[in-house]
């Protein structure tokens, strides 16, 4: 029987590898997606060590404006003193201070900063909310130095800075820190995935579509091979073809795009080993389905875009909502990924990714016994 089998799968293997598109999704096309998703995804990734430049404005120095400067260092921004109106108005982030800025709080006269950015959407808004608590905690001190009857004065704002603060907050680890993977950390990974489903479900599923118009399925009715056989056979071949297009992924994203697989390699095959198992049984029985050609490649298609949007192929998925990250356990796009960031960015021991290899083993059996049952000669 297992030779039988794998004359099956051999066969099929060779079919797979003479056709120029399936060589094309297989070899070429992923290498395009690595460096476009990893290259727009690399605008994601922020280094909380870097310092964004803000130009502050100020007539004269005095002590509010280096308060001001010091709170904004404190929100993560680096304060640059302009020489000329011209240099101010081409920074990218401006903060303008009026004329005798600590005359008029000294004396109680209402002041307005004017704050310009360059910036769009998300990253305006961020530019936004540290700026006005840097403002604000400012404010906050003037407000307090005032009341304490010390009045306003460097030296009073000084030692207001030295007391210990009255409401404080205990930072500590709570475990290892996840940091969502970004630029090809993500793209790598997650095209591999998405690839591999989108191979499997459309020139896999059309390859049993053109055998049985062709009657080639209905040849092998004919010969000594059992329904079960053939099923087997015909995935084995799709597994290997799986098996080869997630380790040339492997090497090209570690060759070309500095990929790092982590510390358990081999548990990281074993996951899309697993993974390539499920993948080519979802082709059969796709193919077992299918009506036509046009038919297979639409579902498939459809299928792998929508199962690696939802999976976590396109992003990463802790940035998504709750629920998406709660769907995506059921899905098995989203049982690669969530192993495979477990093992990759976030080095959790392999016993954490037993649960996602059972879960791919068992959708493995499931669908290959459905695919026994609907099996069709012609």
């Amino acid at each position: 029987m297992l030779r039988r089998i794998l004359f099956i799968a051999r066969k099929d293997l060779q079919y797979s590898l003479r056709e120029k598109e399936t060589l094309l999704w297989v070899f070429v096309m992923p290498i395009v997606f690595f460096f476009f998703i990893g290259t727009v995804m690399a605008g994601f990734a922020r280094d909380p060590s870097r310092k964004d430049a803000i130009a502050l404005w100020a007539e004269n120095d005095d002590f509010l404006v280096a308060q001001l400067a010091q709170r904004l260092e404190e929100r993560g921004y680096a304060v640059v003193r302009p020489q000329s109106e011209a240099s101010f108005a081409a920074a990218s982030r401006r903060l303008r201070l009026p004329p005798a800025f600590a005359d008029s709080v000294q004396a109680g006269r209402p002041v307005q900063l004017e704050f310009g950015s360059s910036q769009e959407g998300l990253s305006l808004d961020y530019d936004d909310i540290r700026v006005k608590r840097a403002v604000y905690t400012l404010l906050a001190d003037i407000i307090v130095a005032g009341e304490q009857g010390e009045g306003l004065s460097e030296s009073s704002l000084a030692a207001l800075d030295a007391r210990p603060r009255a409401l404080q907050v205990q930072v500590e680890s709570a475990g290892e820190r996840r940091t969502p993977p970004t630029g090809f950390s993500q793209a790598v990974p997650g095209i591999m995935v998405m690839f591999t489903l989108l191979v499997m479900a459309t020139s896999g599923a059309i390859l049993l579509v053109i055998e049985r118009r062709n009657g080639l399925l209905r040849r092998l009715a004919y010969a000594p091979f059992s329904r079960l056989e053939i099923v087997l056979g015909k995935w084995g071949g799709k597994l290997v073809l799986g098996m080869v297009q997630i380790a040339f992924a492997m090497l090209a994203g570690t060759l070309l795009f500095k990929m790092d697989w982590g510390a358990d390699l081999g548990m990281v095959f074993l996951v899309m080993l697993a993974y390539g198992a499920l993948t080519a049984s979802i082709g059969i029985l796709l193919g077992s389905l299918a009506r036509s050609e046009g038919q297979a490649a639409g579902i498939g298609v459809i299928a792998a875009n929508v199962l690696g949007a939802l999976g976590g192929c396109w992003w990463p998925i802790e940035i998504a909502p709750g629920w998406a990250q709660k769907l995506q356990l059921f899905l098995p796009t989203g049982w690669a990924m969530d192993a495979l960031h477990k093992l990759i960015s976030f080095q959790t021991p392999p016993g954490d990714v037993l649960w996602h290899l059972s879960a791919m083993l068992a959708g493995t059996a499931i669908l290959l016994a459905i695919s026994a049952r609907v099996f069709r000669y012609e």
